[in-house]
């Protein structure tokens, strides 16, 4: 709960509480085939009156193992067709079930199991965690207010071994990072963009679609690459690419540094072949709209 002190009374600023790590697995079966979703799920509520802090009476506190019992149920009854069609249901509920609720927040993320194949032959049963960015979402809504949704990807791992520089900066005195024109770039991507109100979307087609602009922006075409000349500039070509299909977008590049090693006391002559990894640091964080 955040208080603020005024003319020597406190007023209550916030008091929202939620569950926090709700993790399970949903299956799905037609037939012999099995689909899975393993997710998890944190959701948070403000009610609309702070009386449980204020006076110590719970009488309108939906309890967290209740929240927690809700989300469970909600995936056996509806299944998880999307994860911002479940954030969309956890949120509703709640608005249509609660009067004392005056804003509710869901966050969803999953793990990336995939299919896995034998000799090209998609496996009936059996999957692979392949964590190539992990995909979330979010929903909220205050009360007589439009549900807004919130979609994205974390911990995407990007890697090109050239085309990309970082030429003409400022300097002064304690500049000691030296110009270059060929590096490697390799950064750690963190992007969620805003859907607005909630409205009849293909949710999967967009996130697919969005990740391909993503690849695209960073890598420039197959054959010859893209030169990029910093990770602003990066970024901004990846939330270039994007805003054509969304209204807002944040992106967080974290970035890696690879150093090529001097050989020139071990009797070698280095190429770039051989590069240290040195630490992460964070590239940008921009906000872009359109109307």
């Amino acid at each position: 709960m955040e208080v603020t002190l005024s003319d020597s009374l406190y007023k209550v600023l916030n008091c929202e509480y939620g569950k926090n790590t709700i993790k399970f697995l949903r299956l799905h079966r037609e037939g012999k085939k099995h689909f899975v979703k393993e997710v998890e799920v944190c959701t948070h509520l403000r009610l609309t009156s702070a009386q449980e802090y204020l006076d110590g009476n719970n009488s309108l506190v939906i309890p967290t193992d209740t929240i927690k019992n809700i989300v469970l149920v909600l995936a056996k009854k509806n299944g998880i067709s999307t994860l911002e069609q479940f954030a969309i249901d956890i949120c509703k509920h709640f608005m249509t079930t609660f009067c004392q609720v005056a804003y509710v927040k869901t966050y969803v993320q999953e793990v990336p199991w995939k299919r896995l194949h034998e000799n090209g032959i998609p496996h009936i049963h059996a999957f692979i965690c392949a964590p190539d960015g992990i995909r979330f979402c979010e929903a909220e809504q205050c009360r007589n207010g439009p549900l807004v949704v919130y979609a994205g990807i974390k911990d995407l791992k990007l890697m090109k071994t050239t085309q990309s520089g970082f030429e003409g900066f400022y300097k002064n005195e304690h500049t000691t990072l030296p110009e270059r024109n060929d590096r490697i770039l390799c950064g750690e991507l963190f992007c969620k963009w805003s859907y607005g109100e909630c409205k009849d979307f293909d949710f999967d087609c967009i996130w697919n679609q969005i990740r391909e602009c993503i690849l695209e922006a960073f890598s420039g075409p197959p054959d010859s690459g893209e030169y990029s000349p910093s990770y602003q500039k990066t970024v901004n070509c990846i939330q270039m690419h994007v805003l054509s299909k969304v209204q807002v977008i944040e992106v967080v590049l974290n970035n890696t540094f690879y150093n090529v090693v001097d050989m020139k006391n071990l009797g070698l002559i280095n190429d770039k072949e051989v590069s240290e990894c040195s630490k992460h640091s964070l590239s940008g964080l921009f906000r872009n709209t359109q109307p």
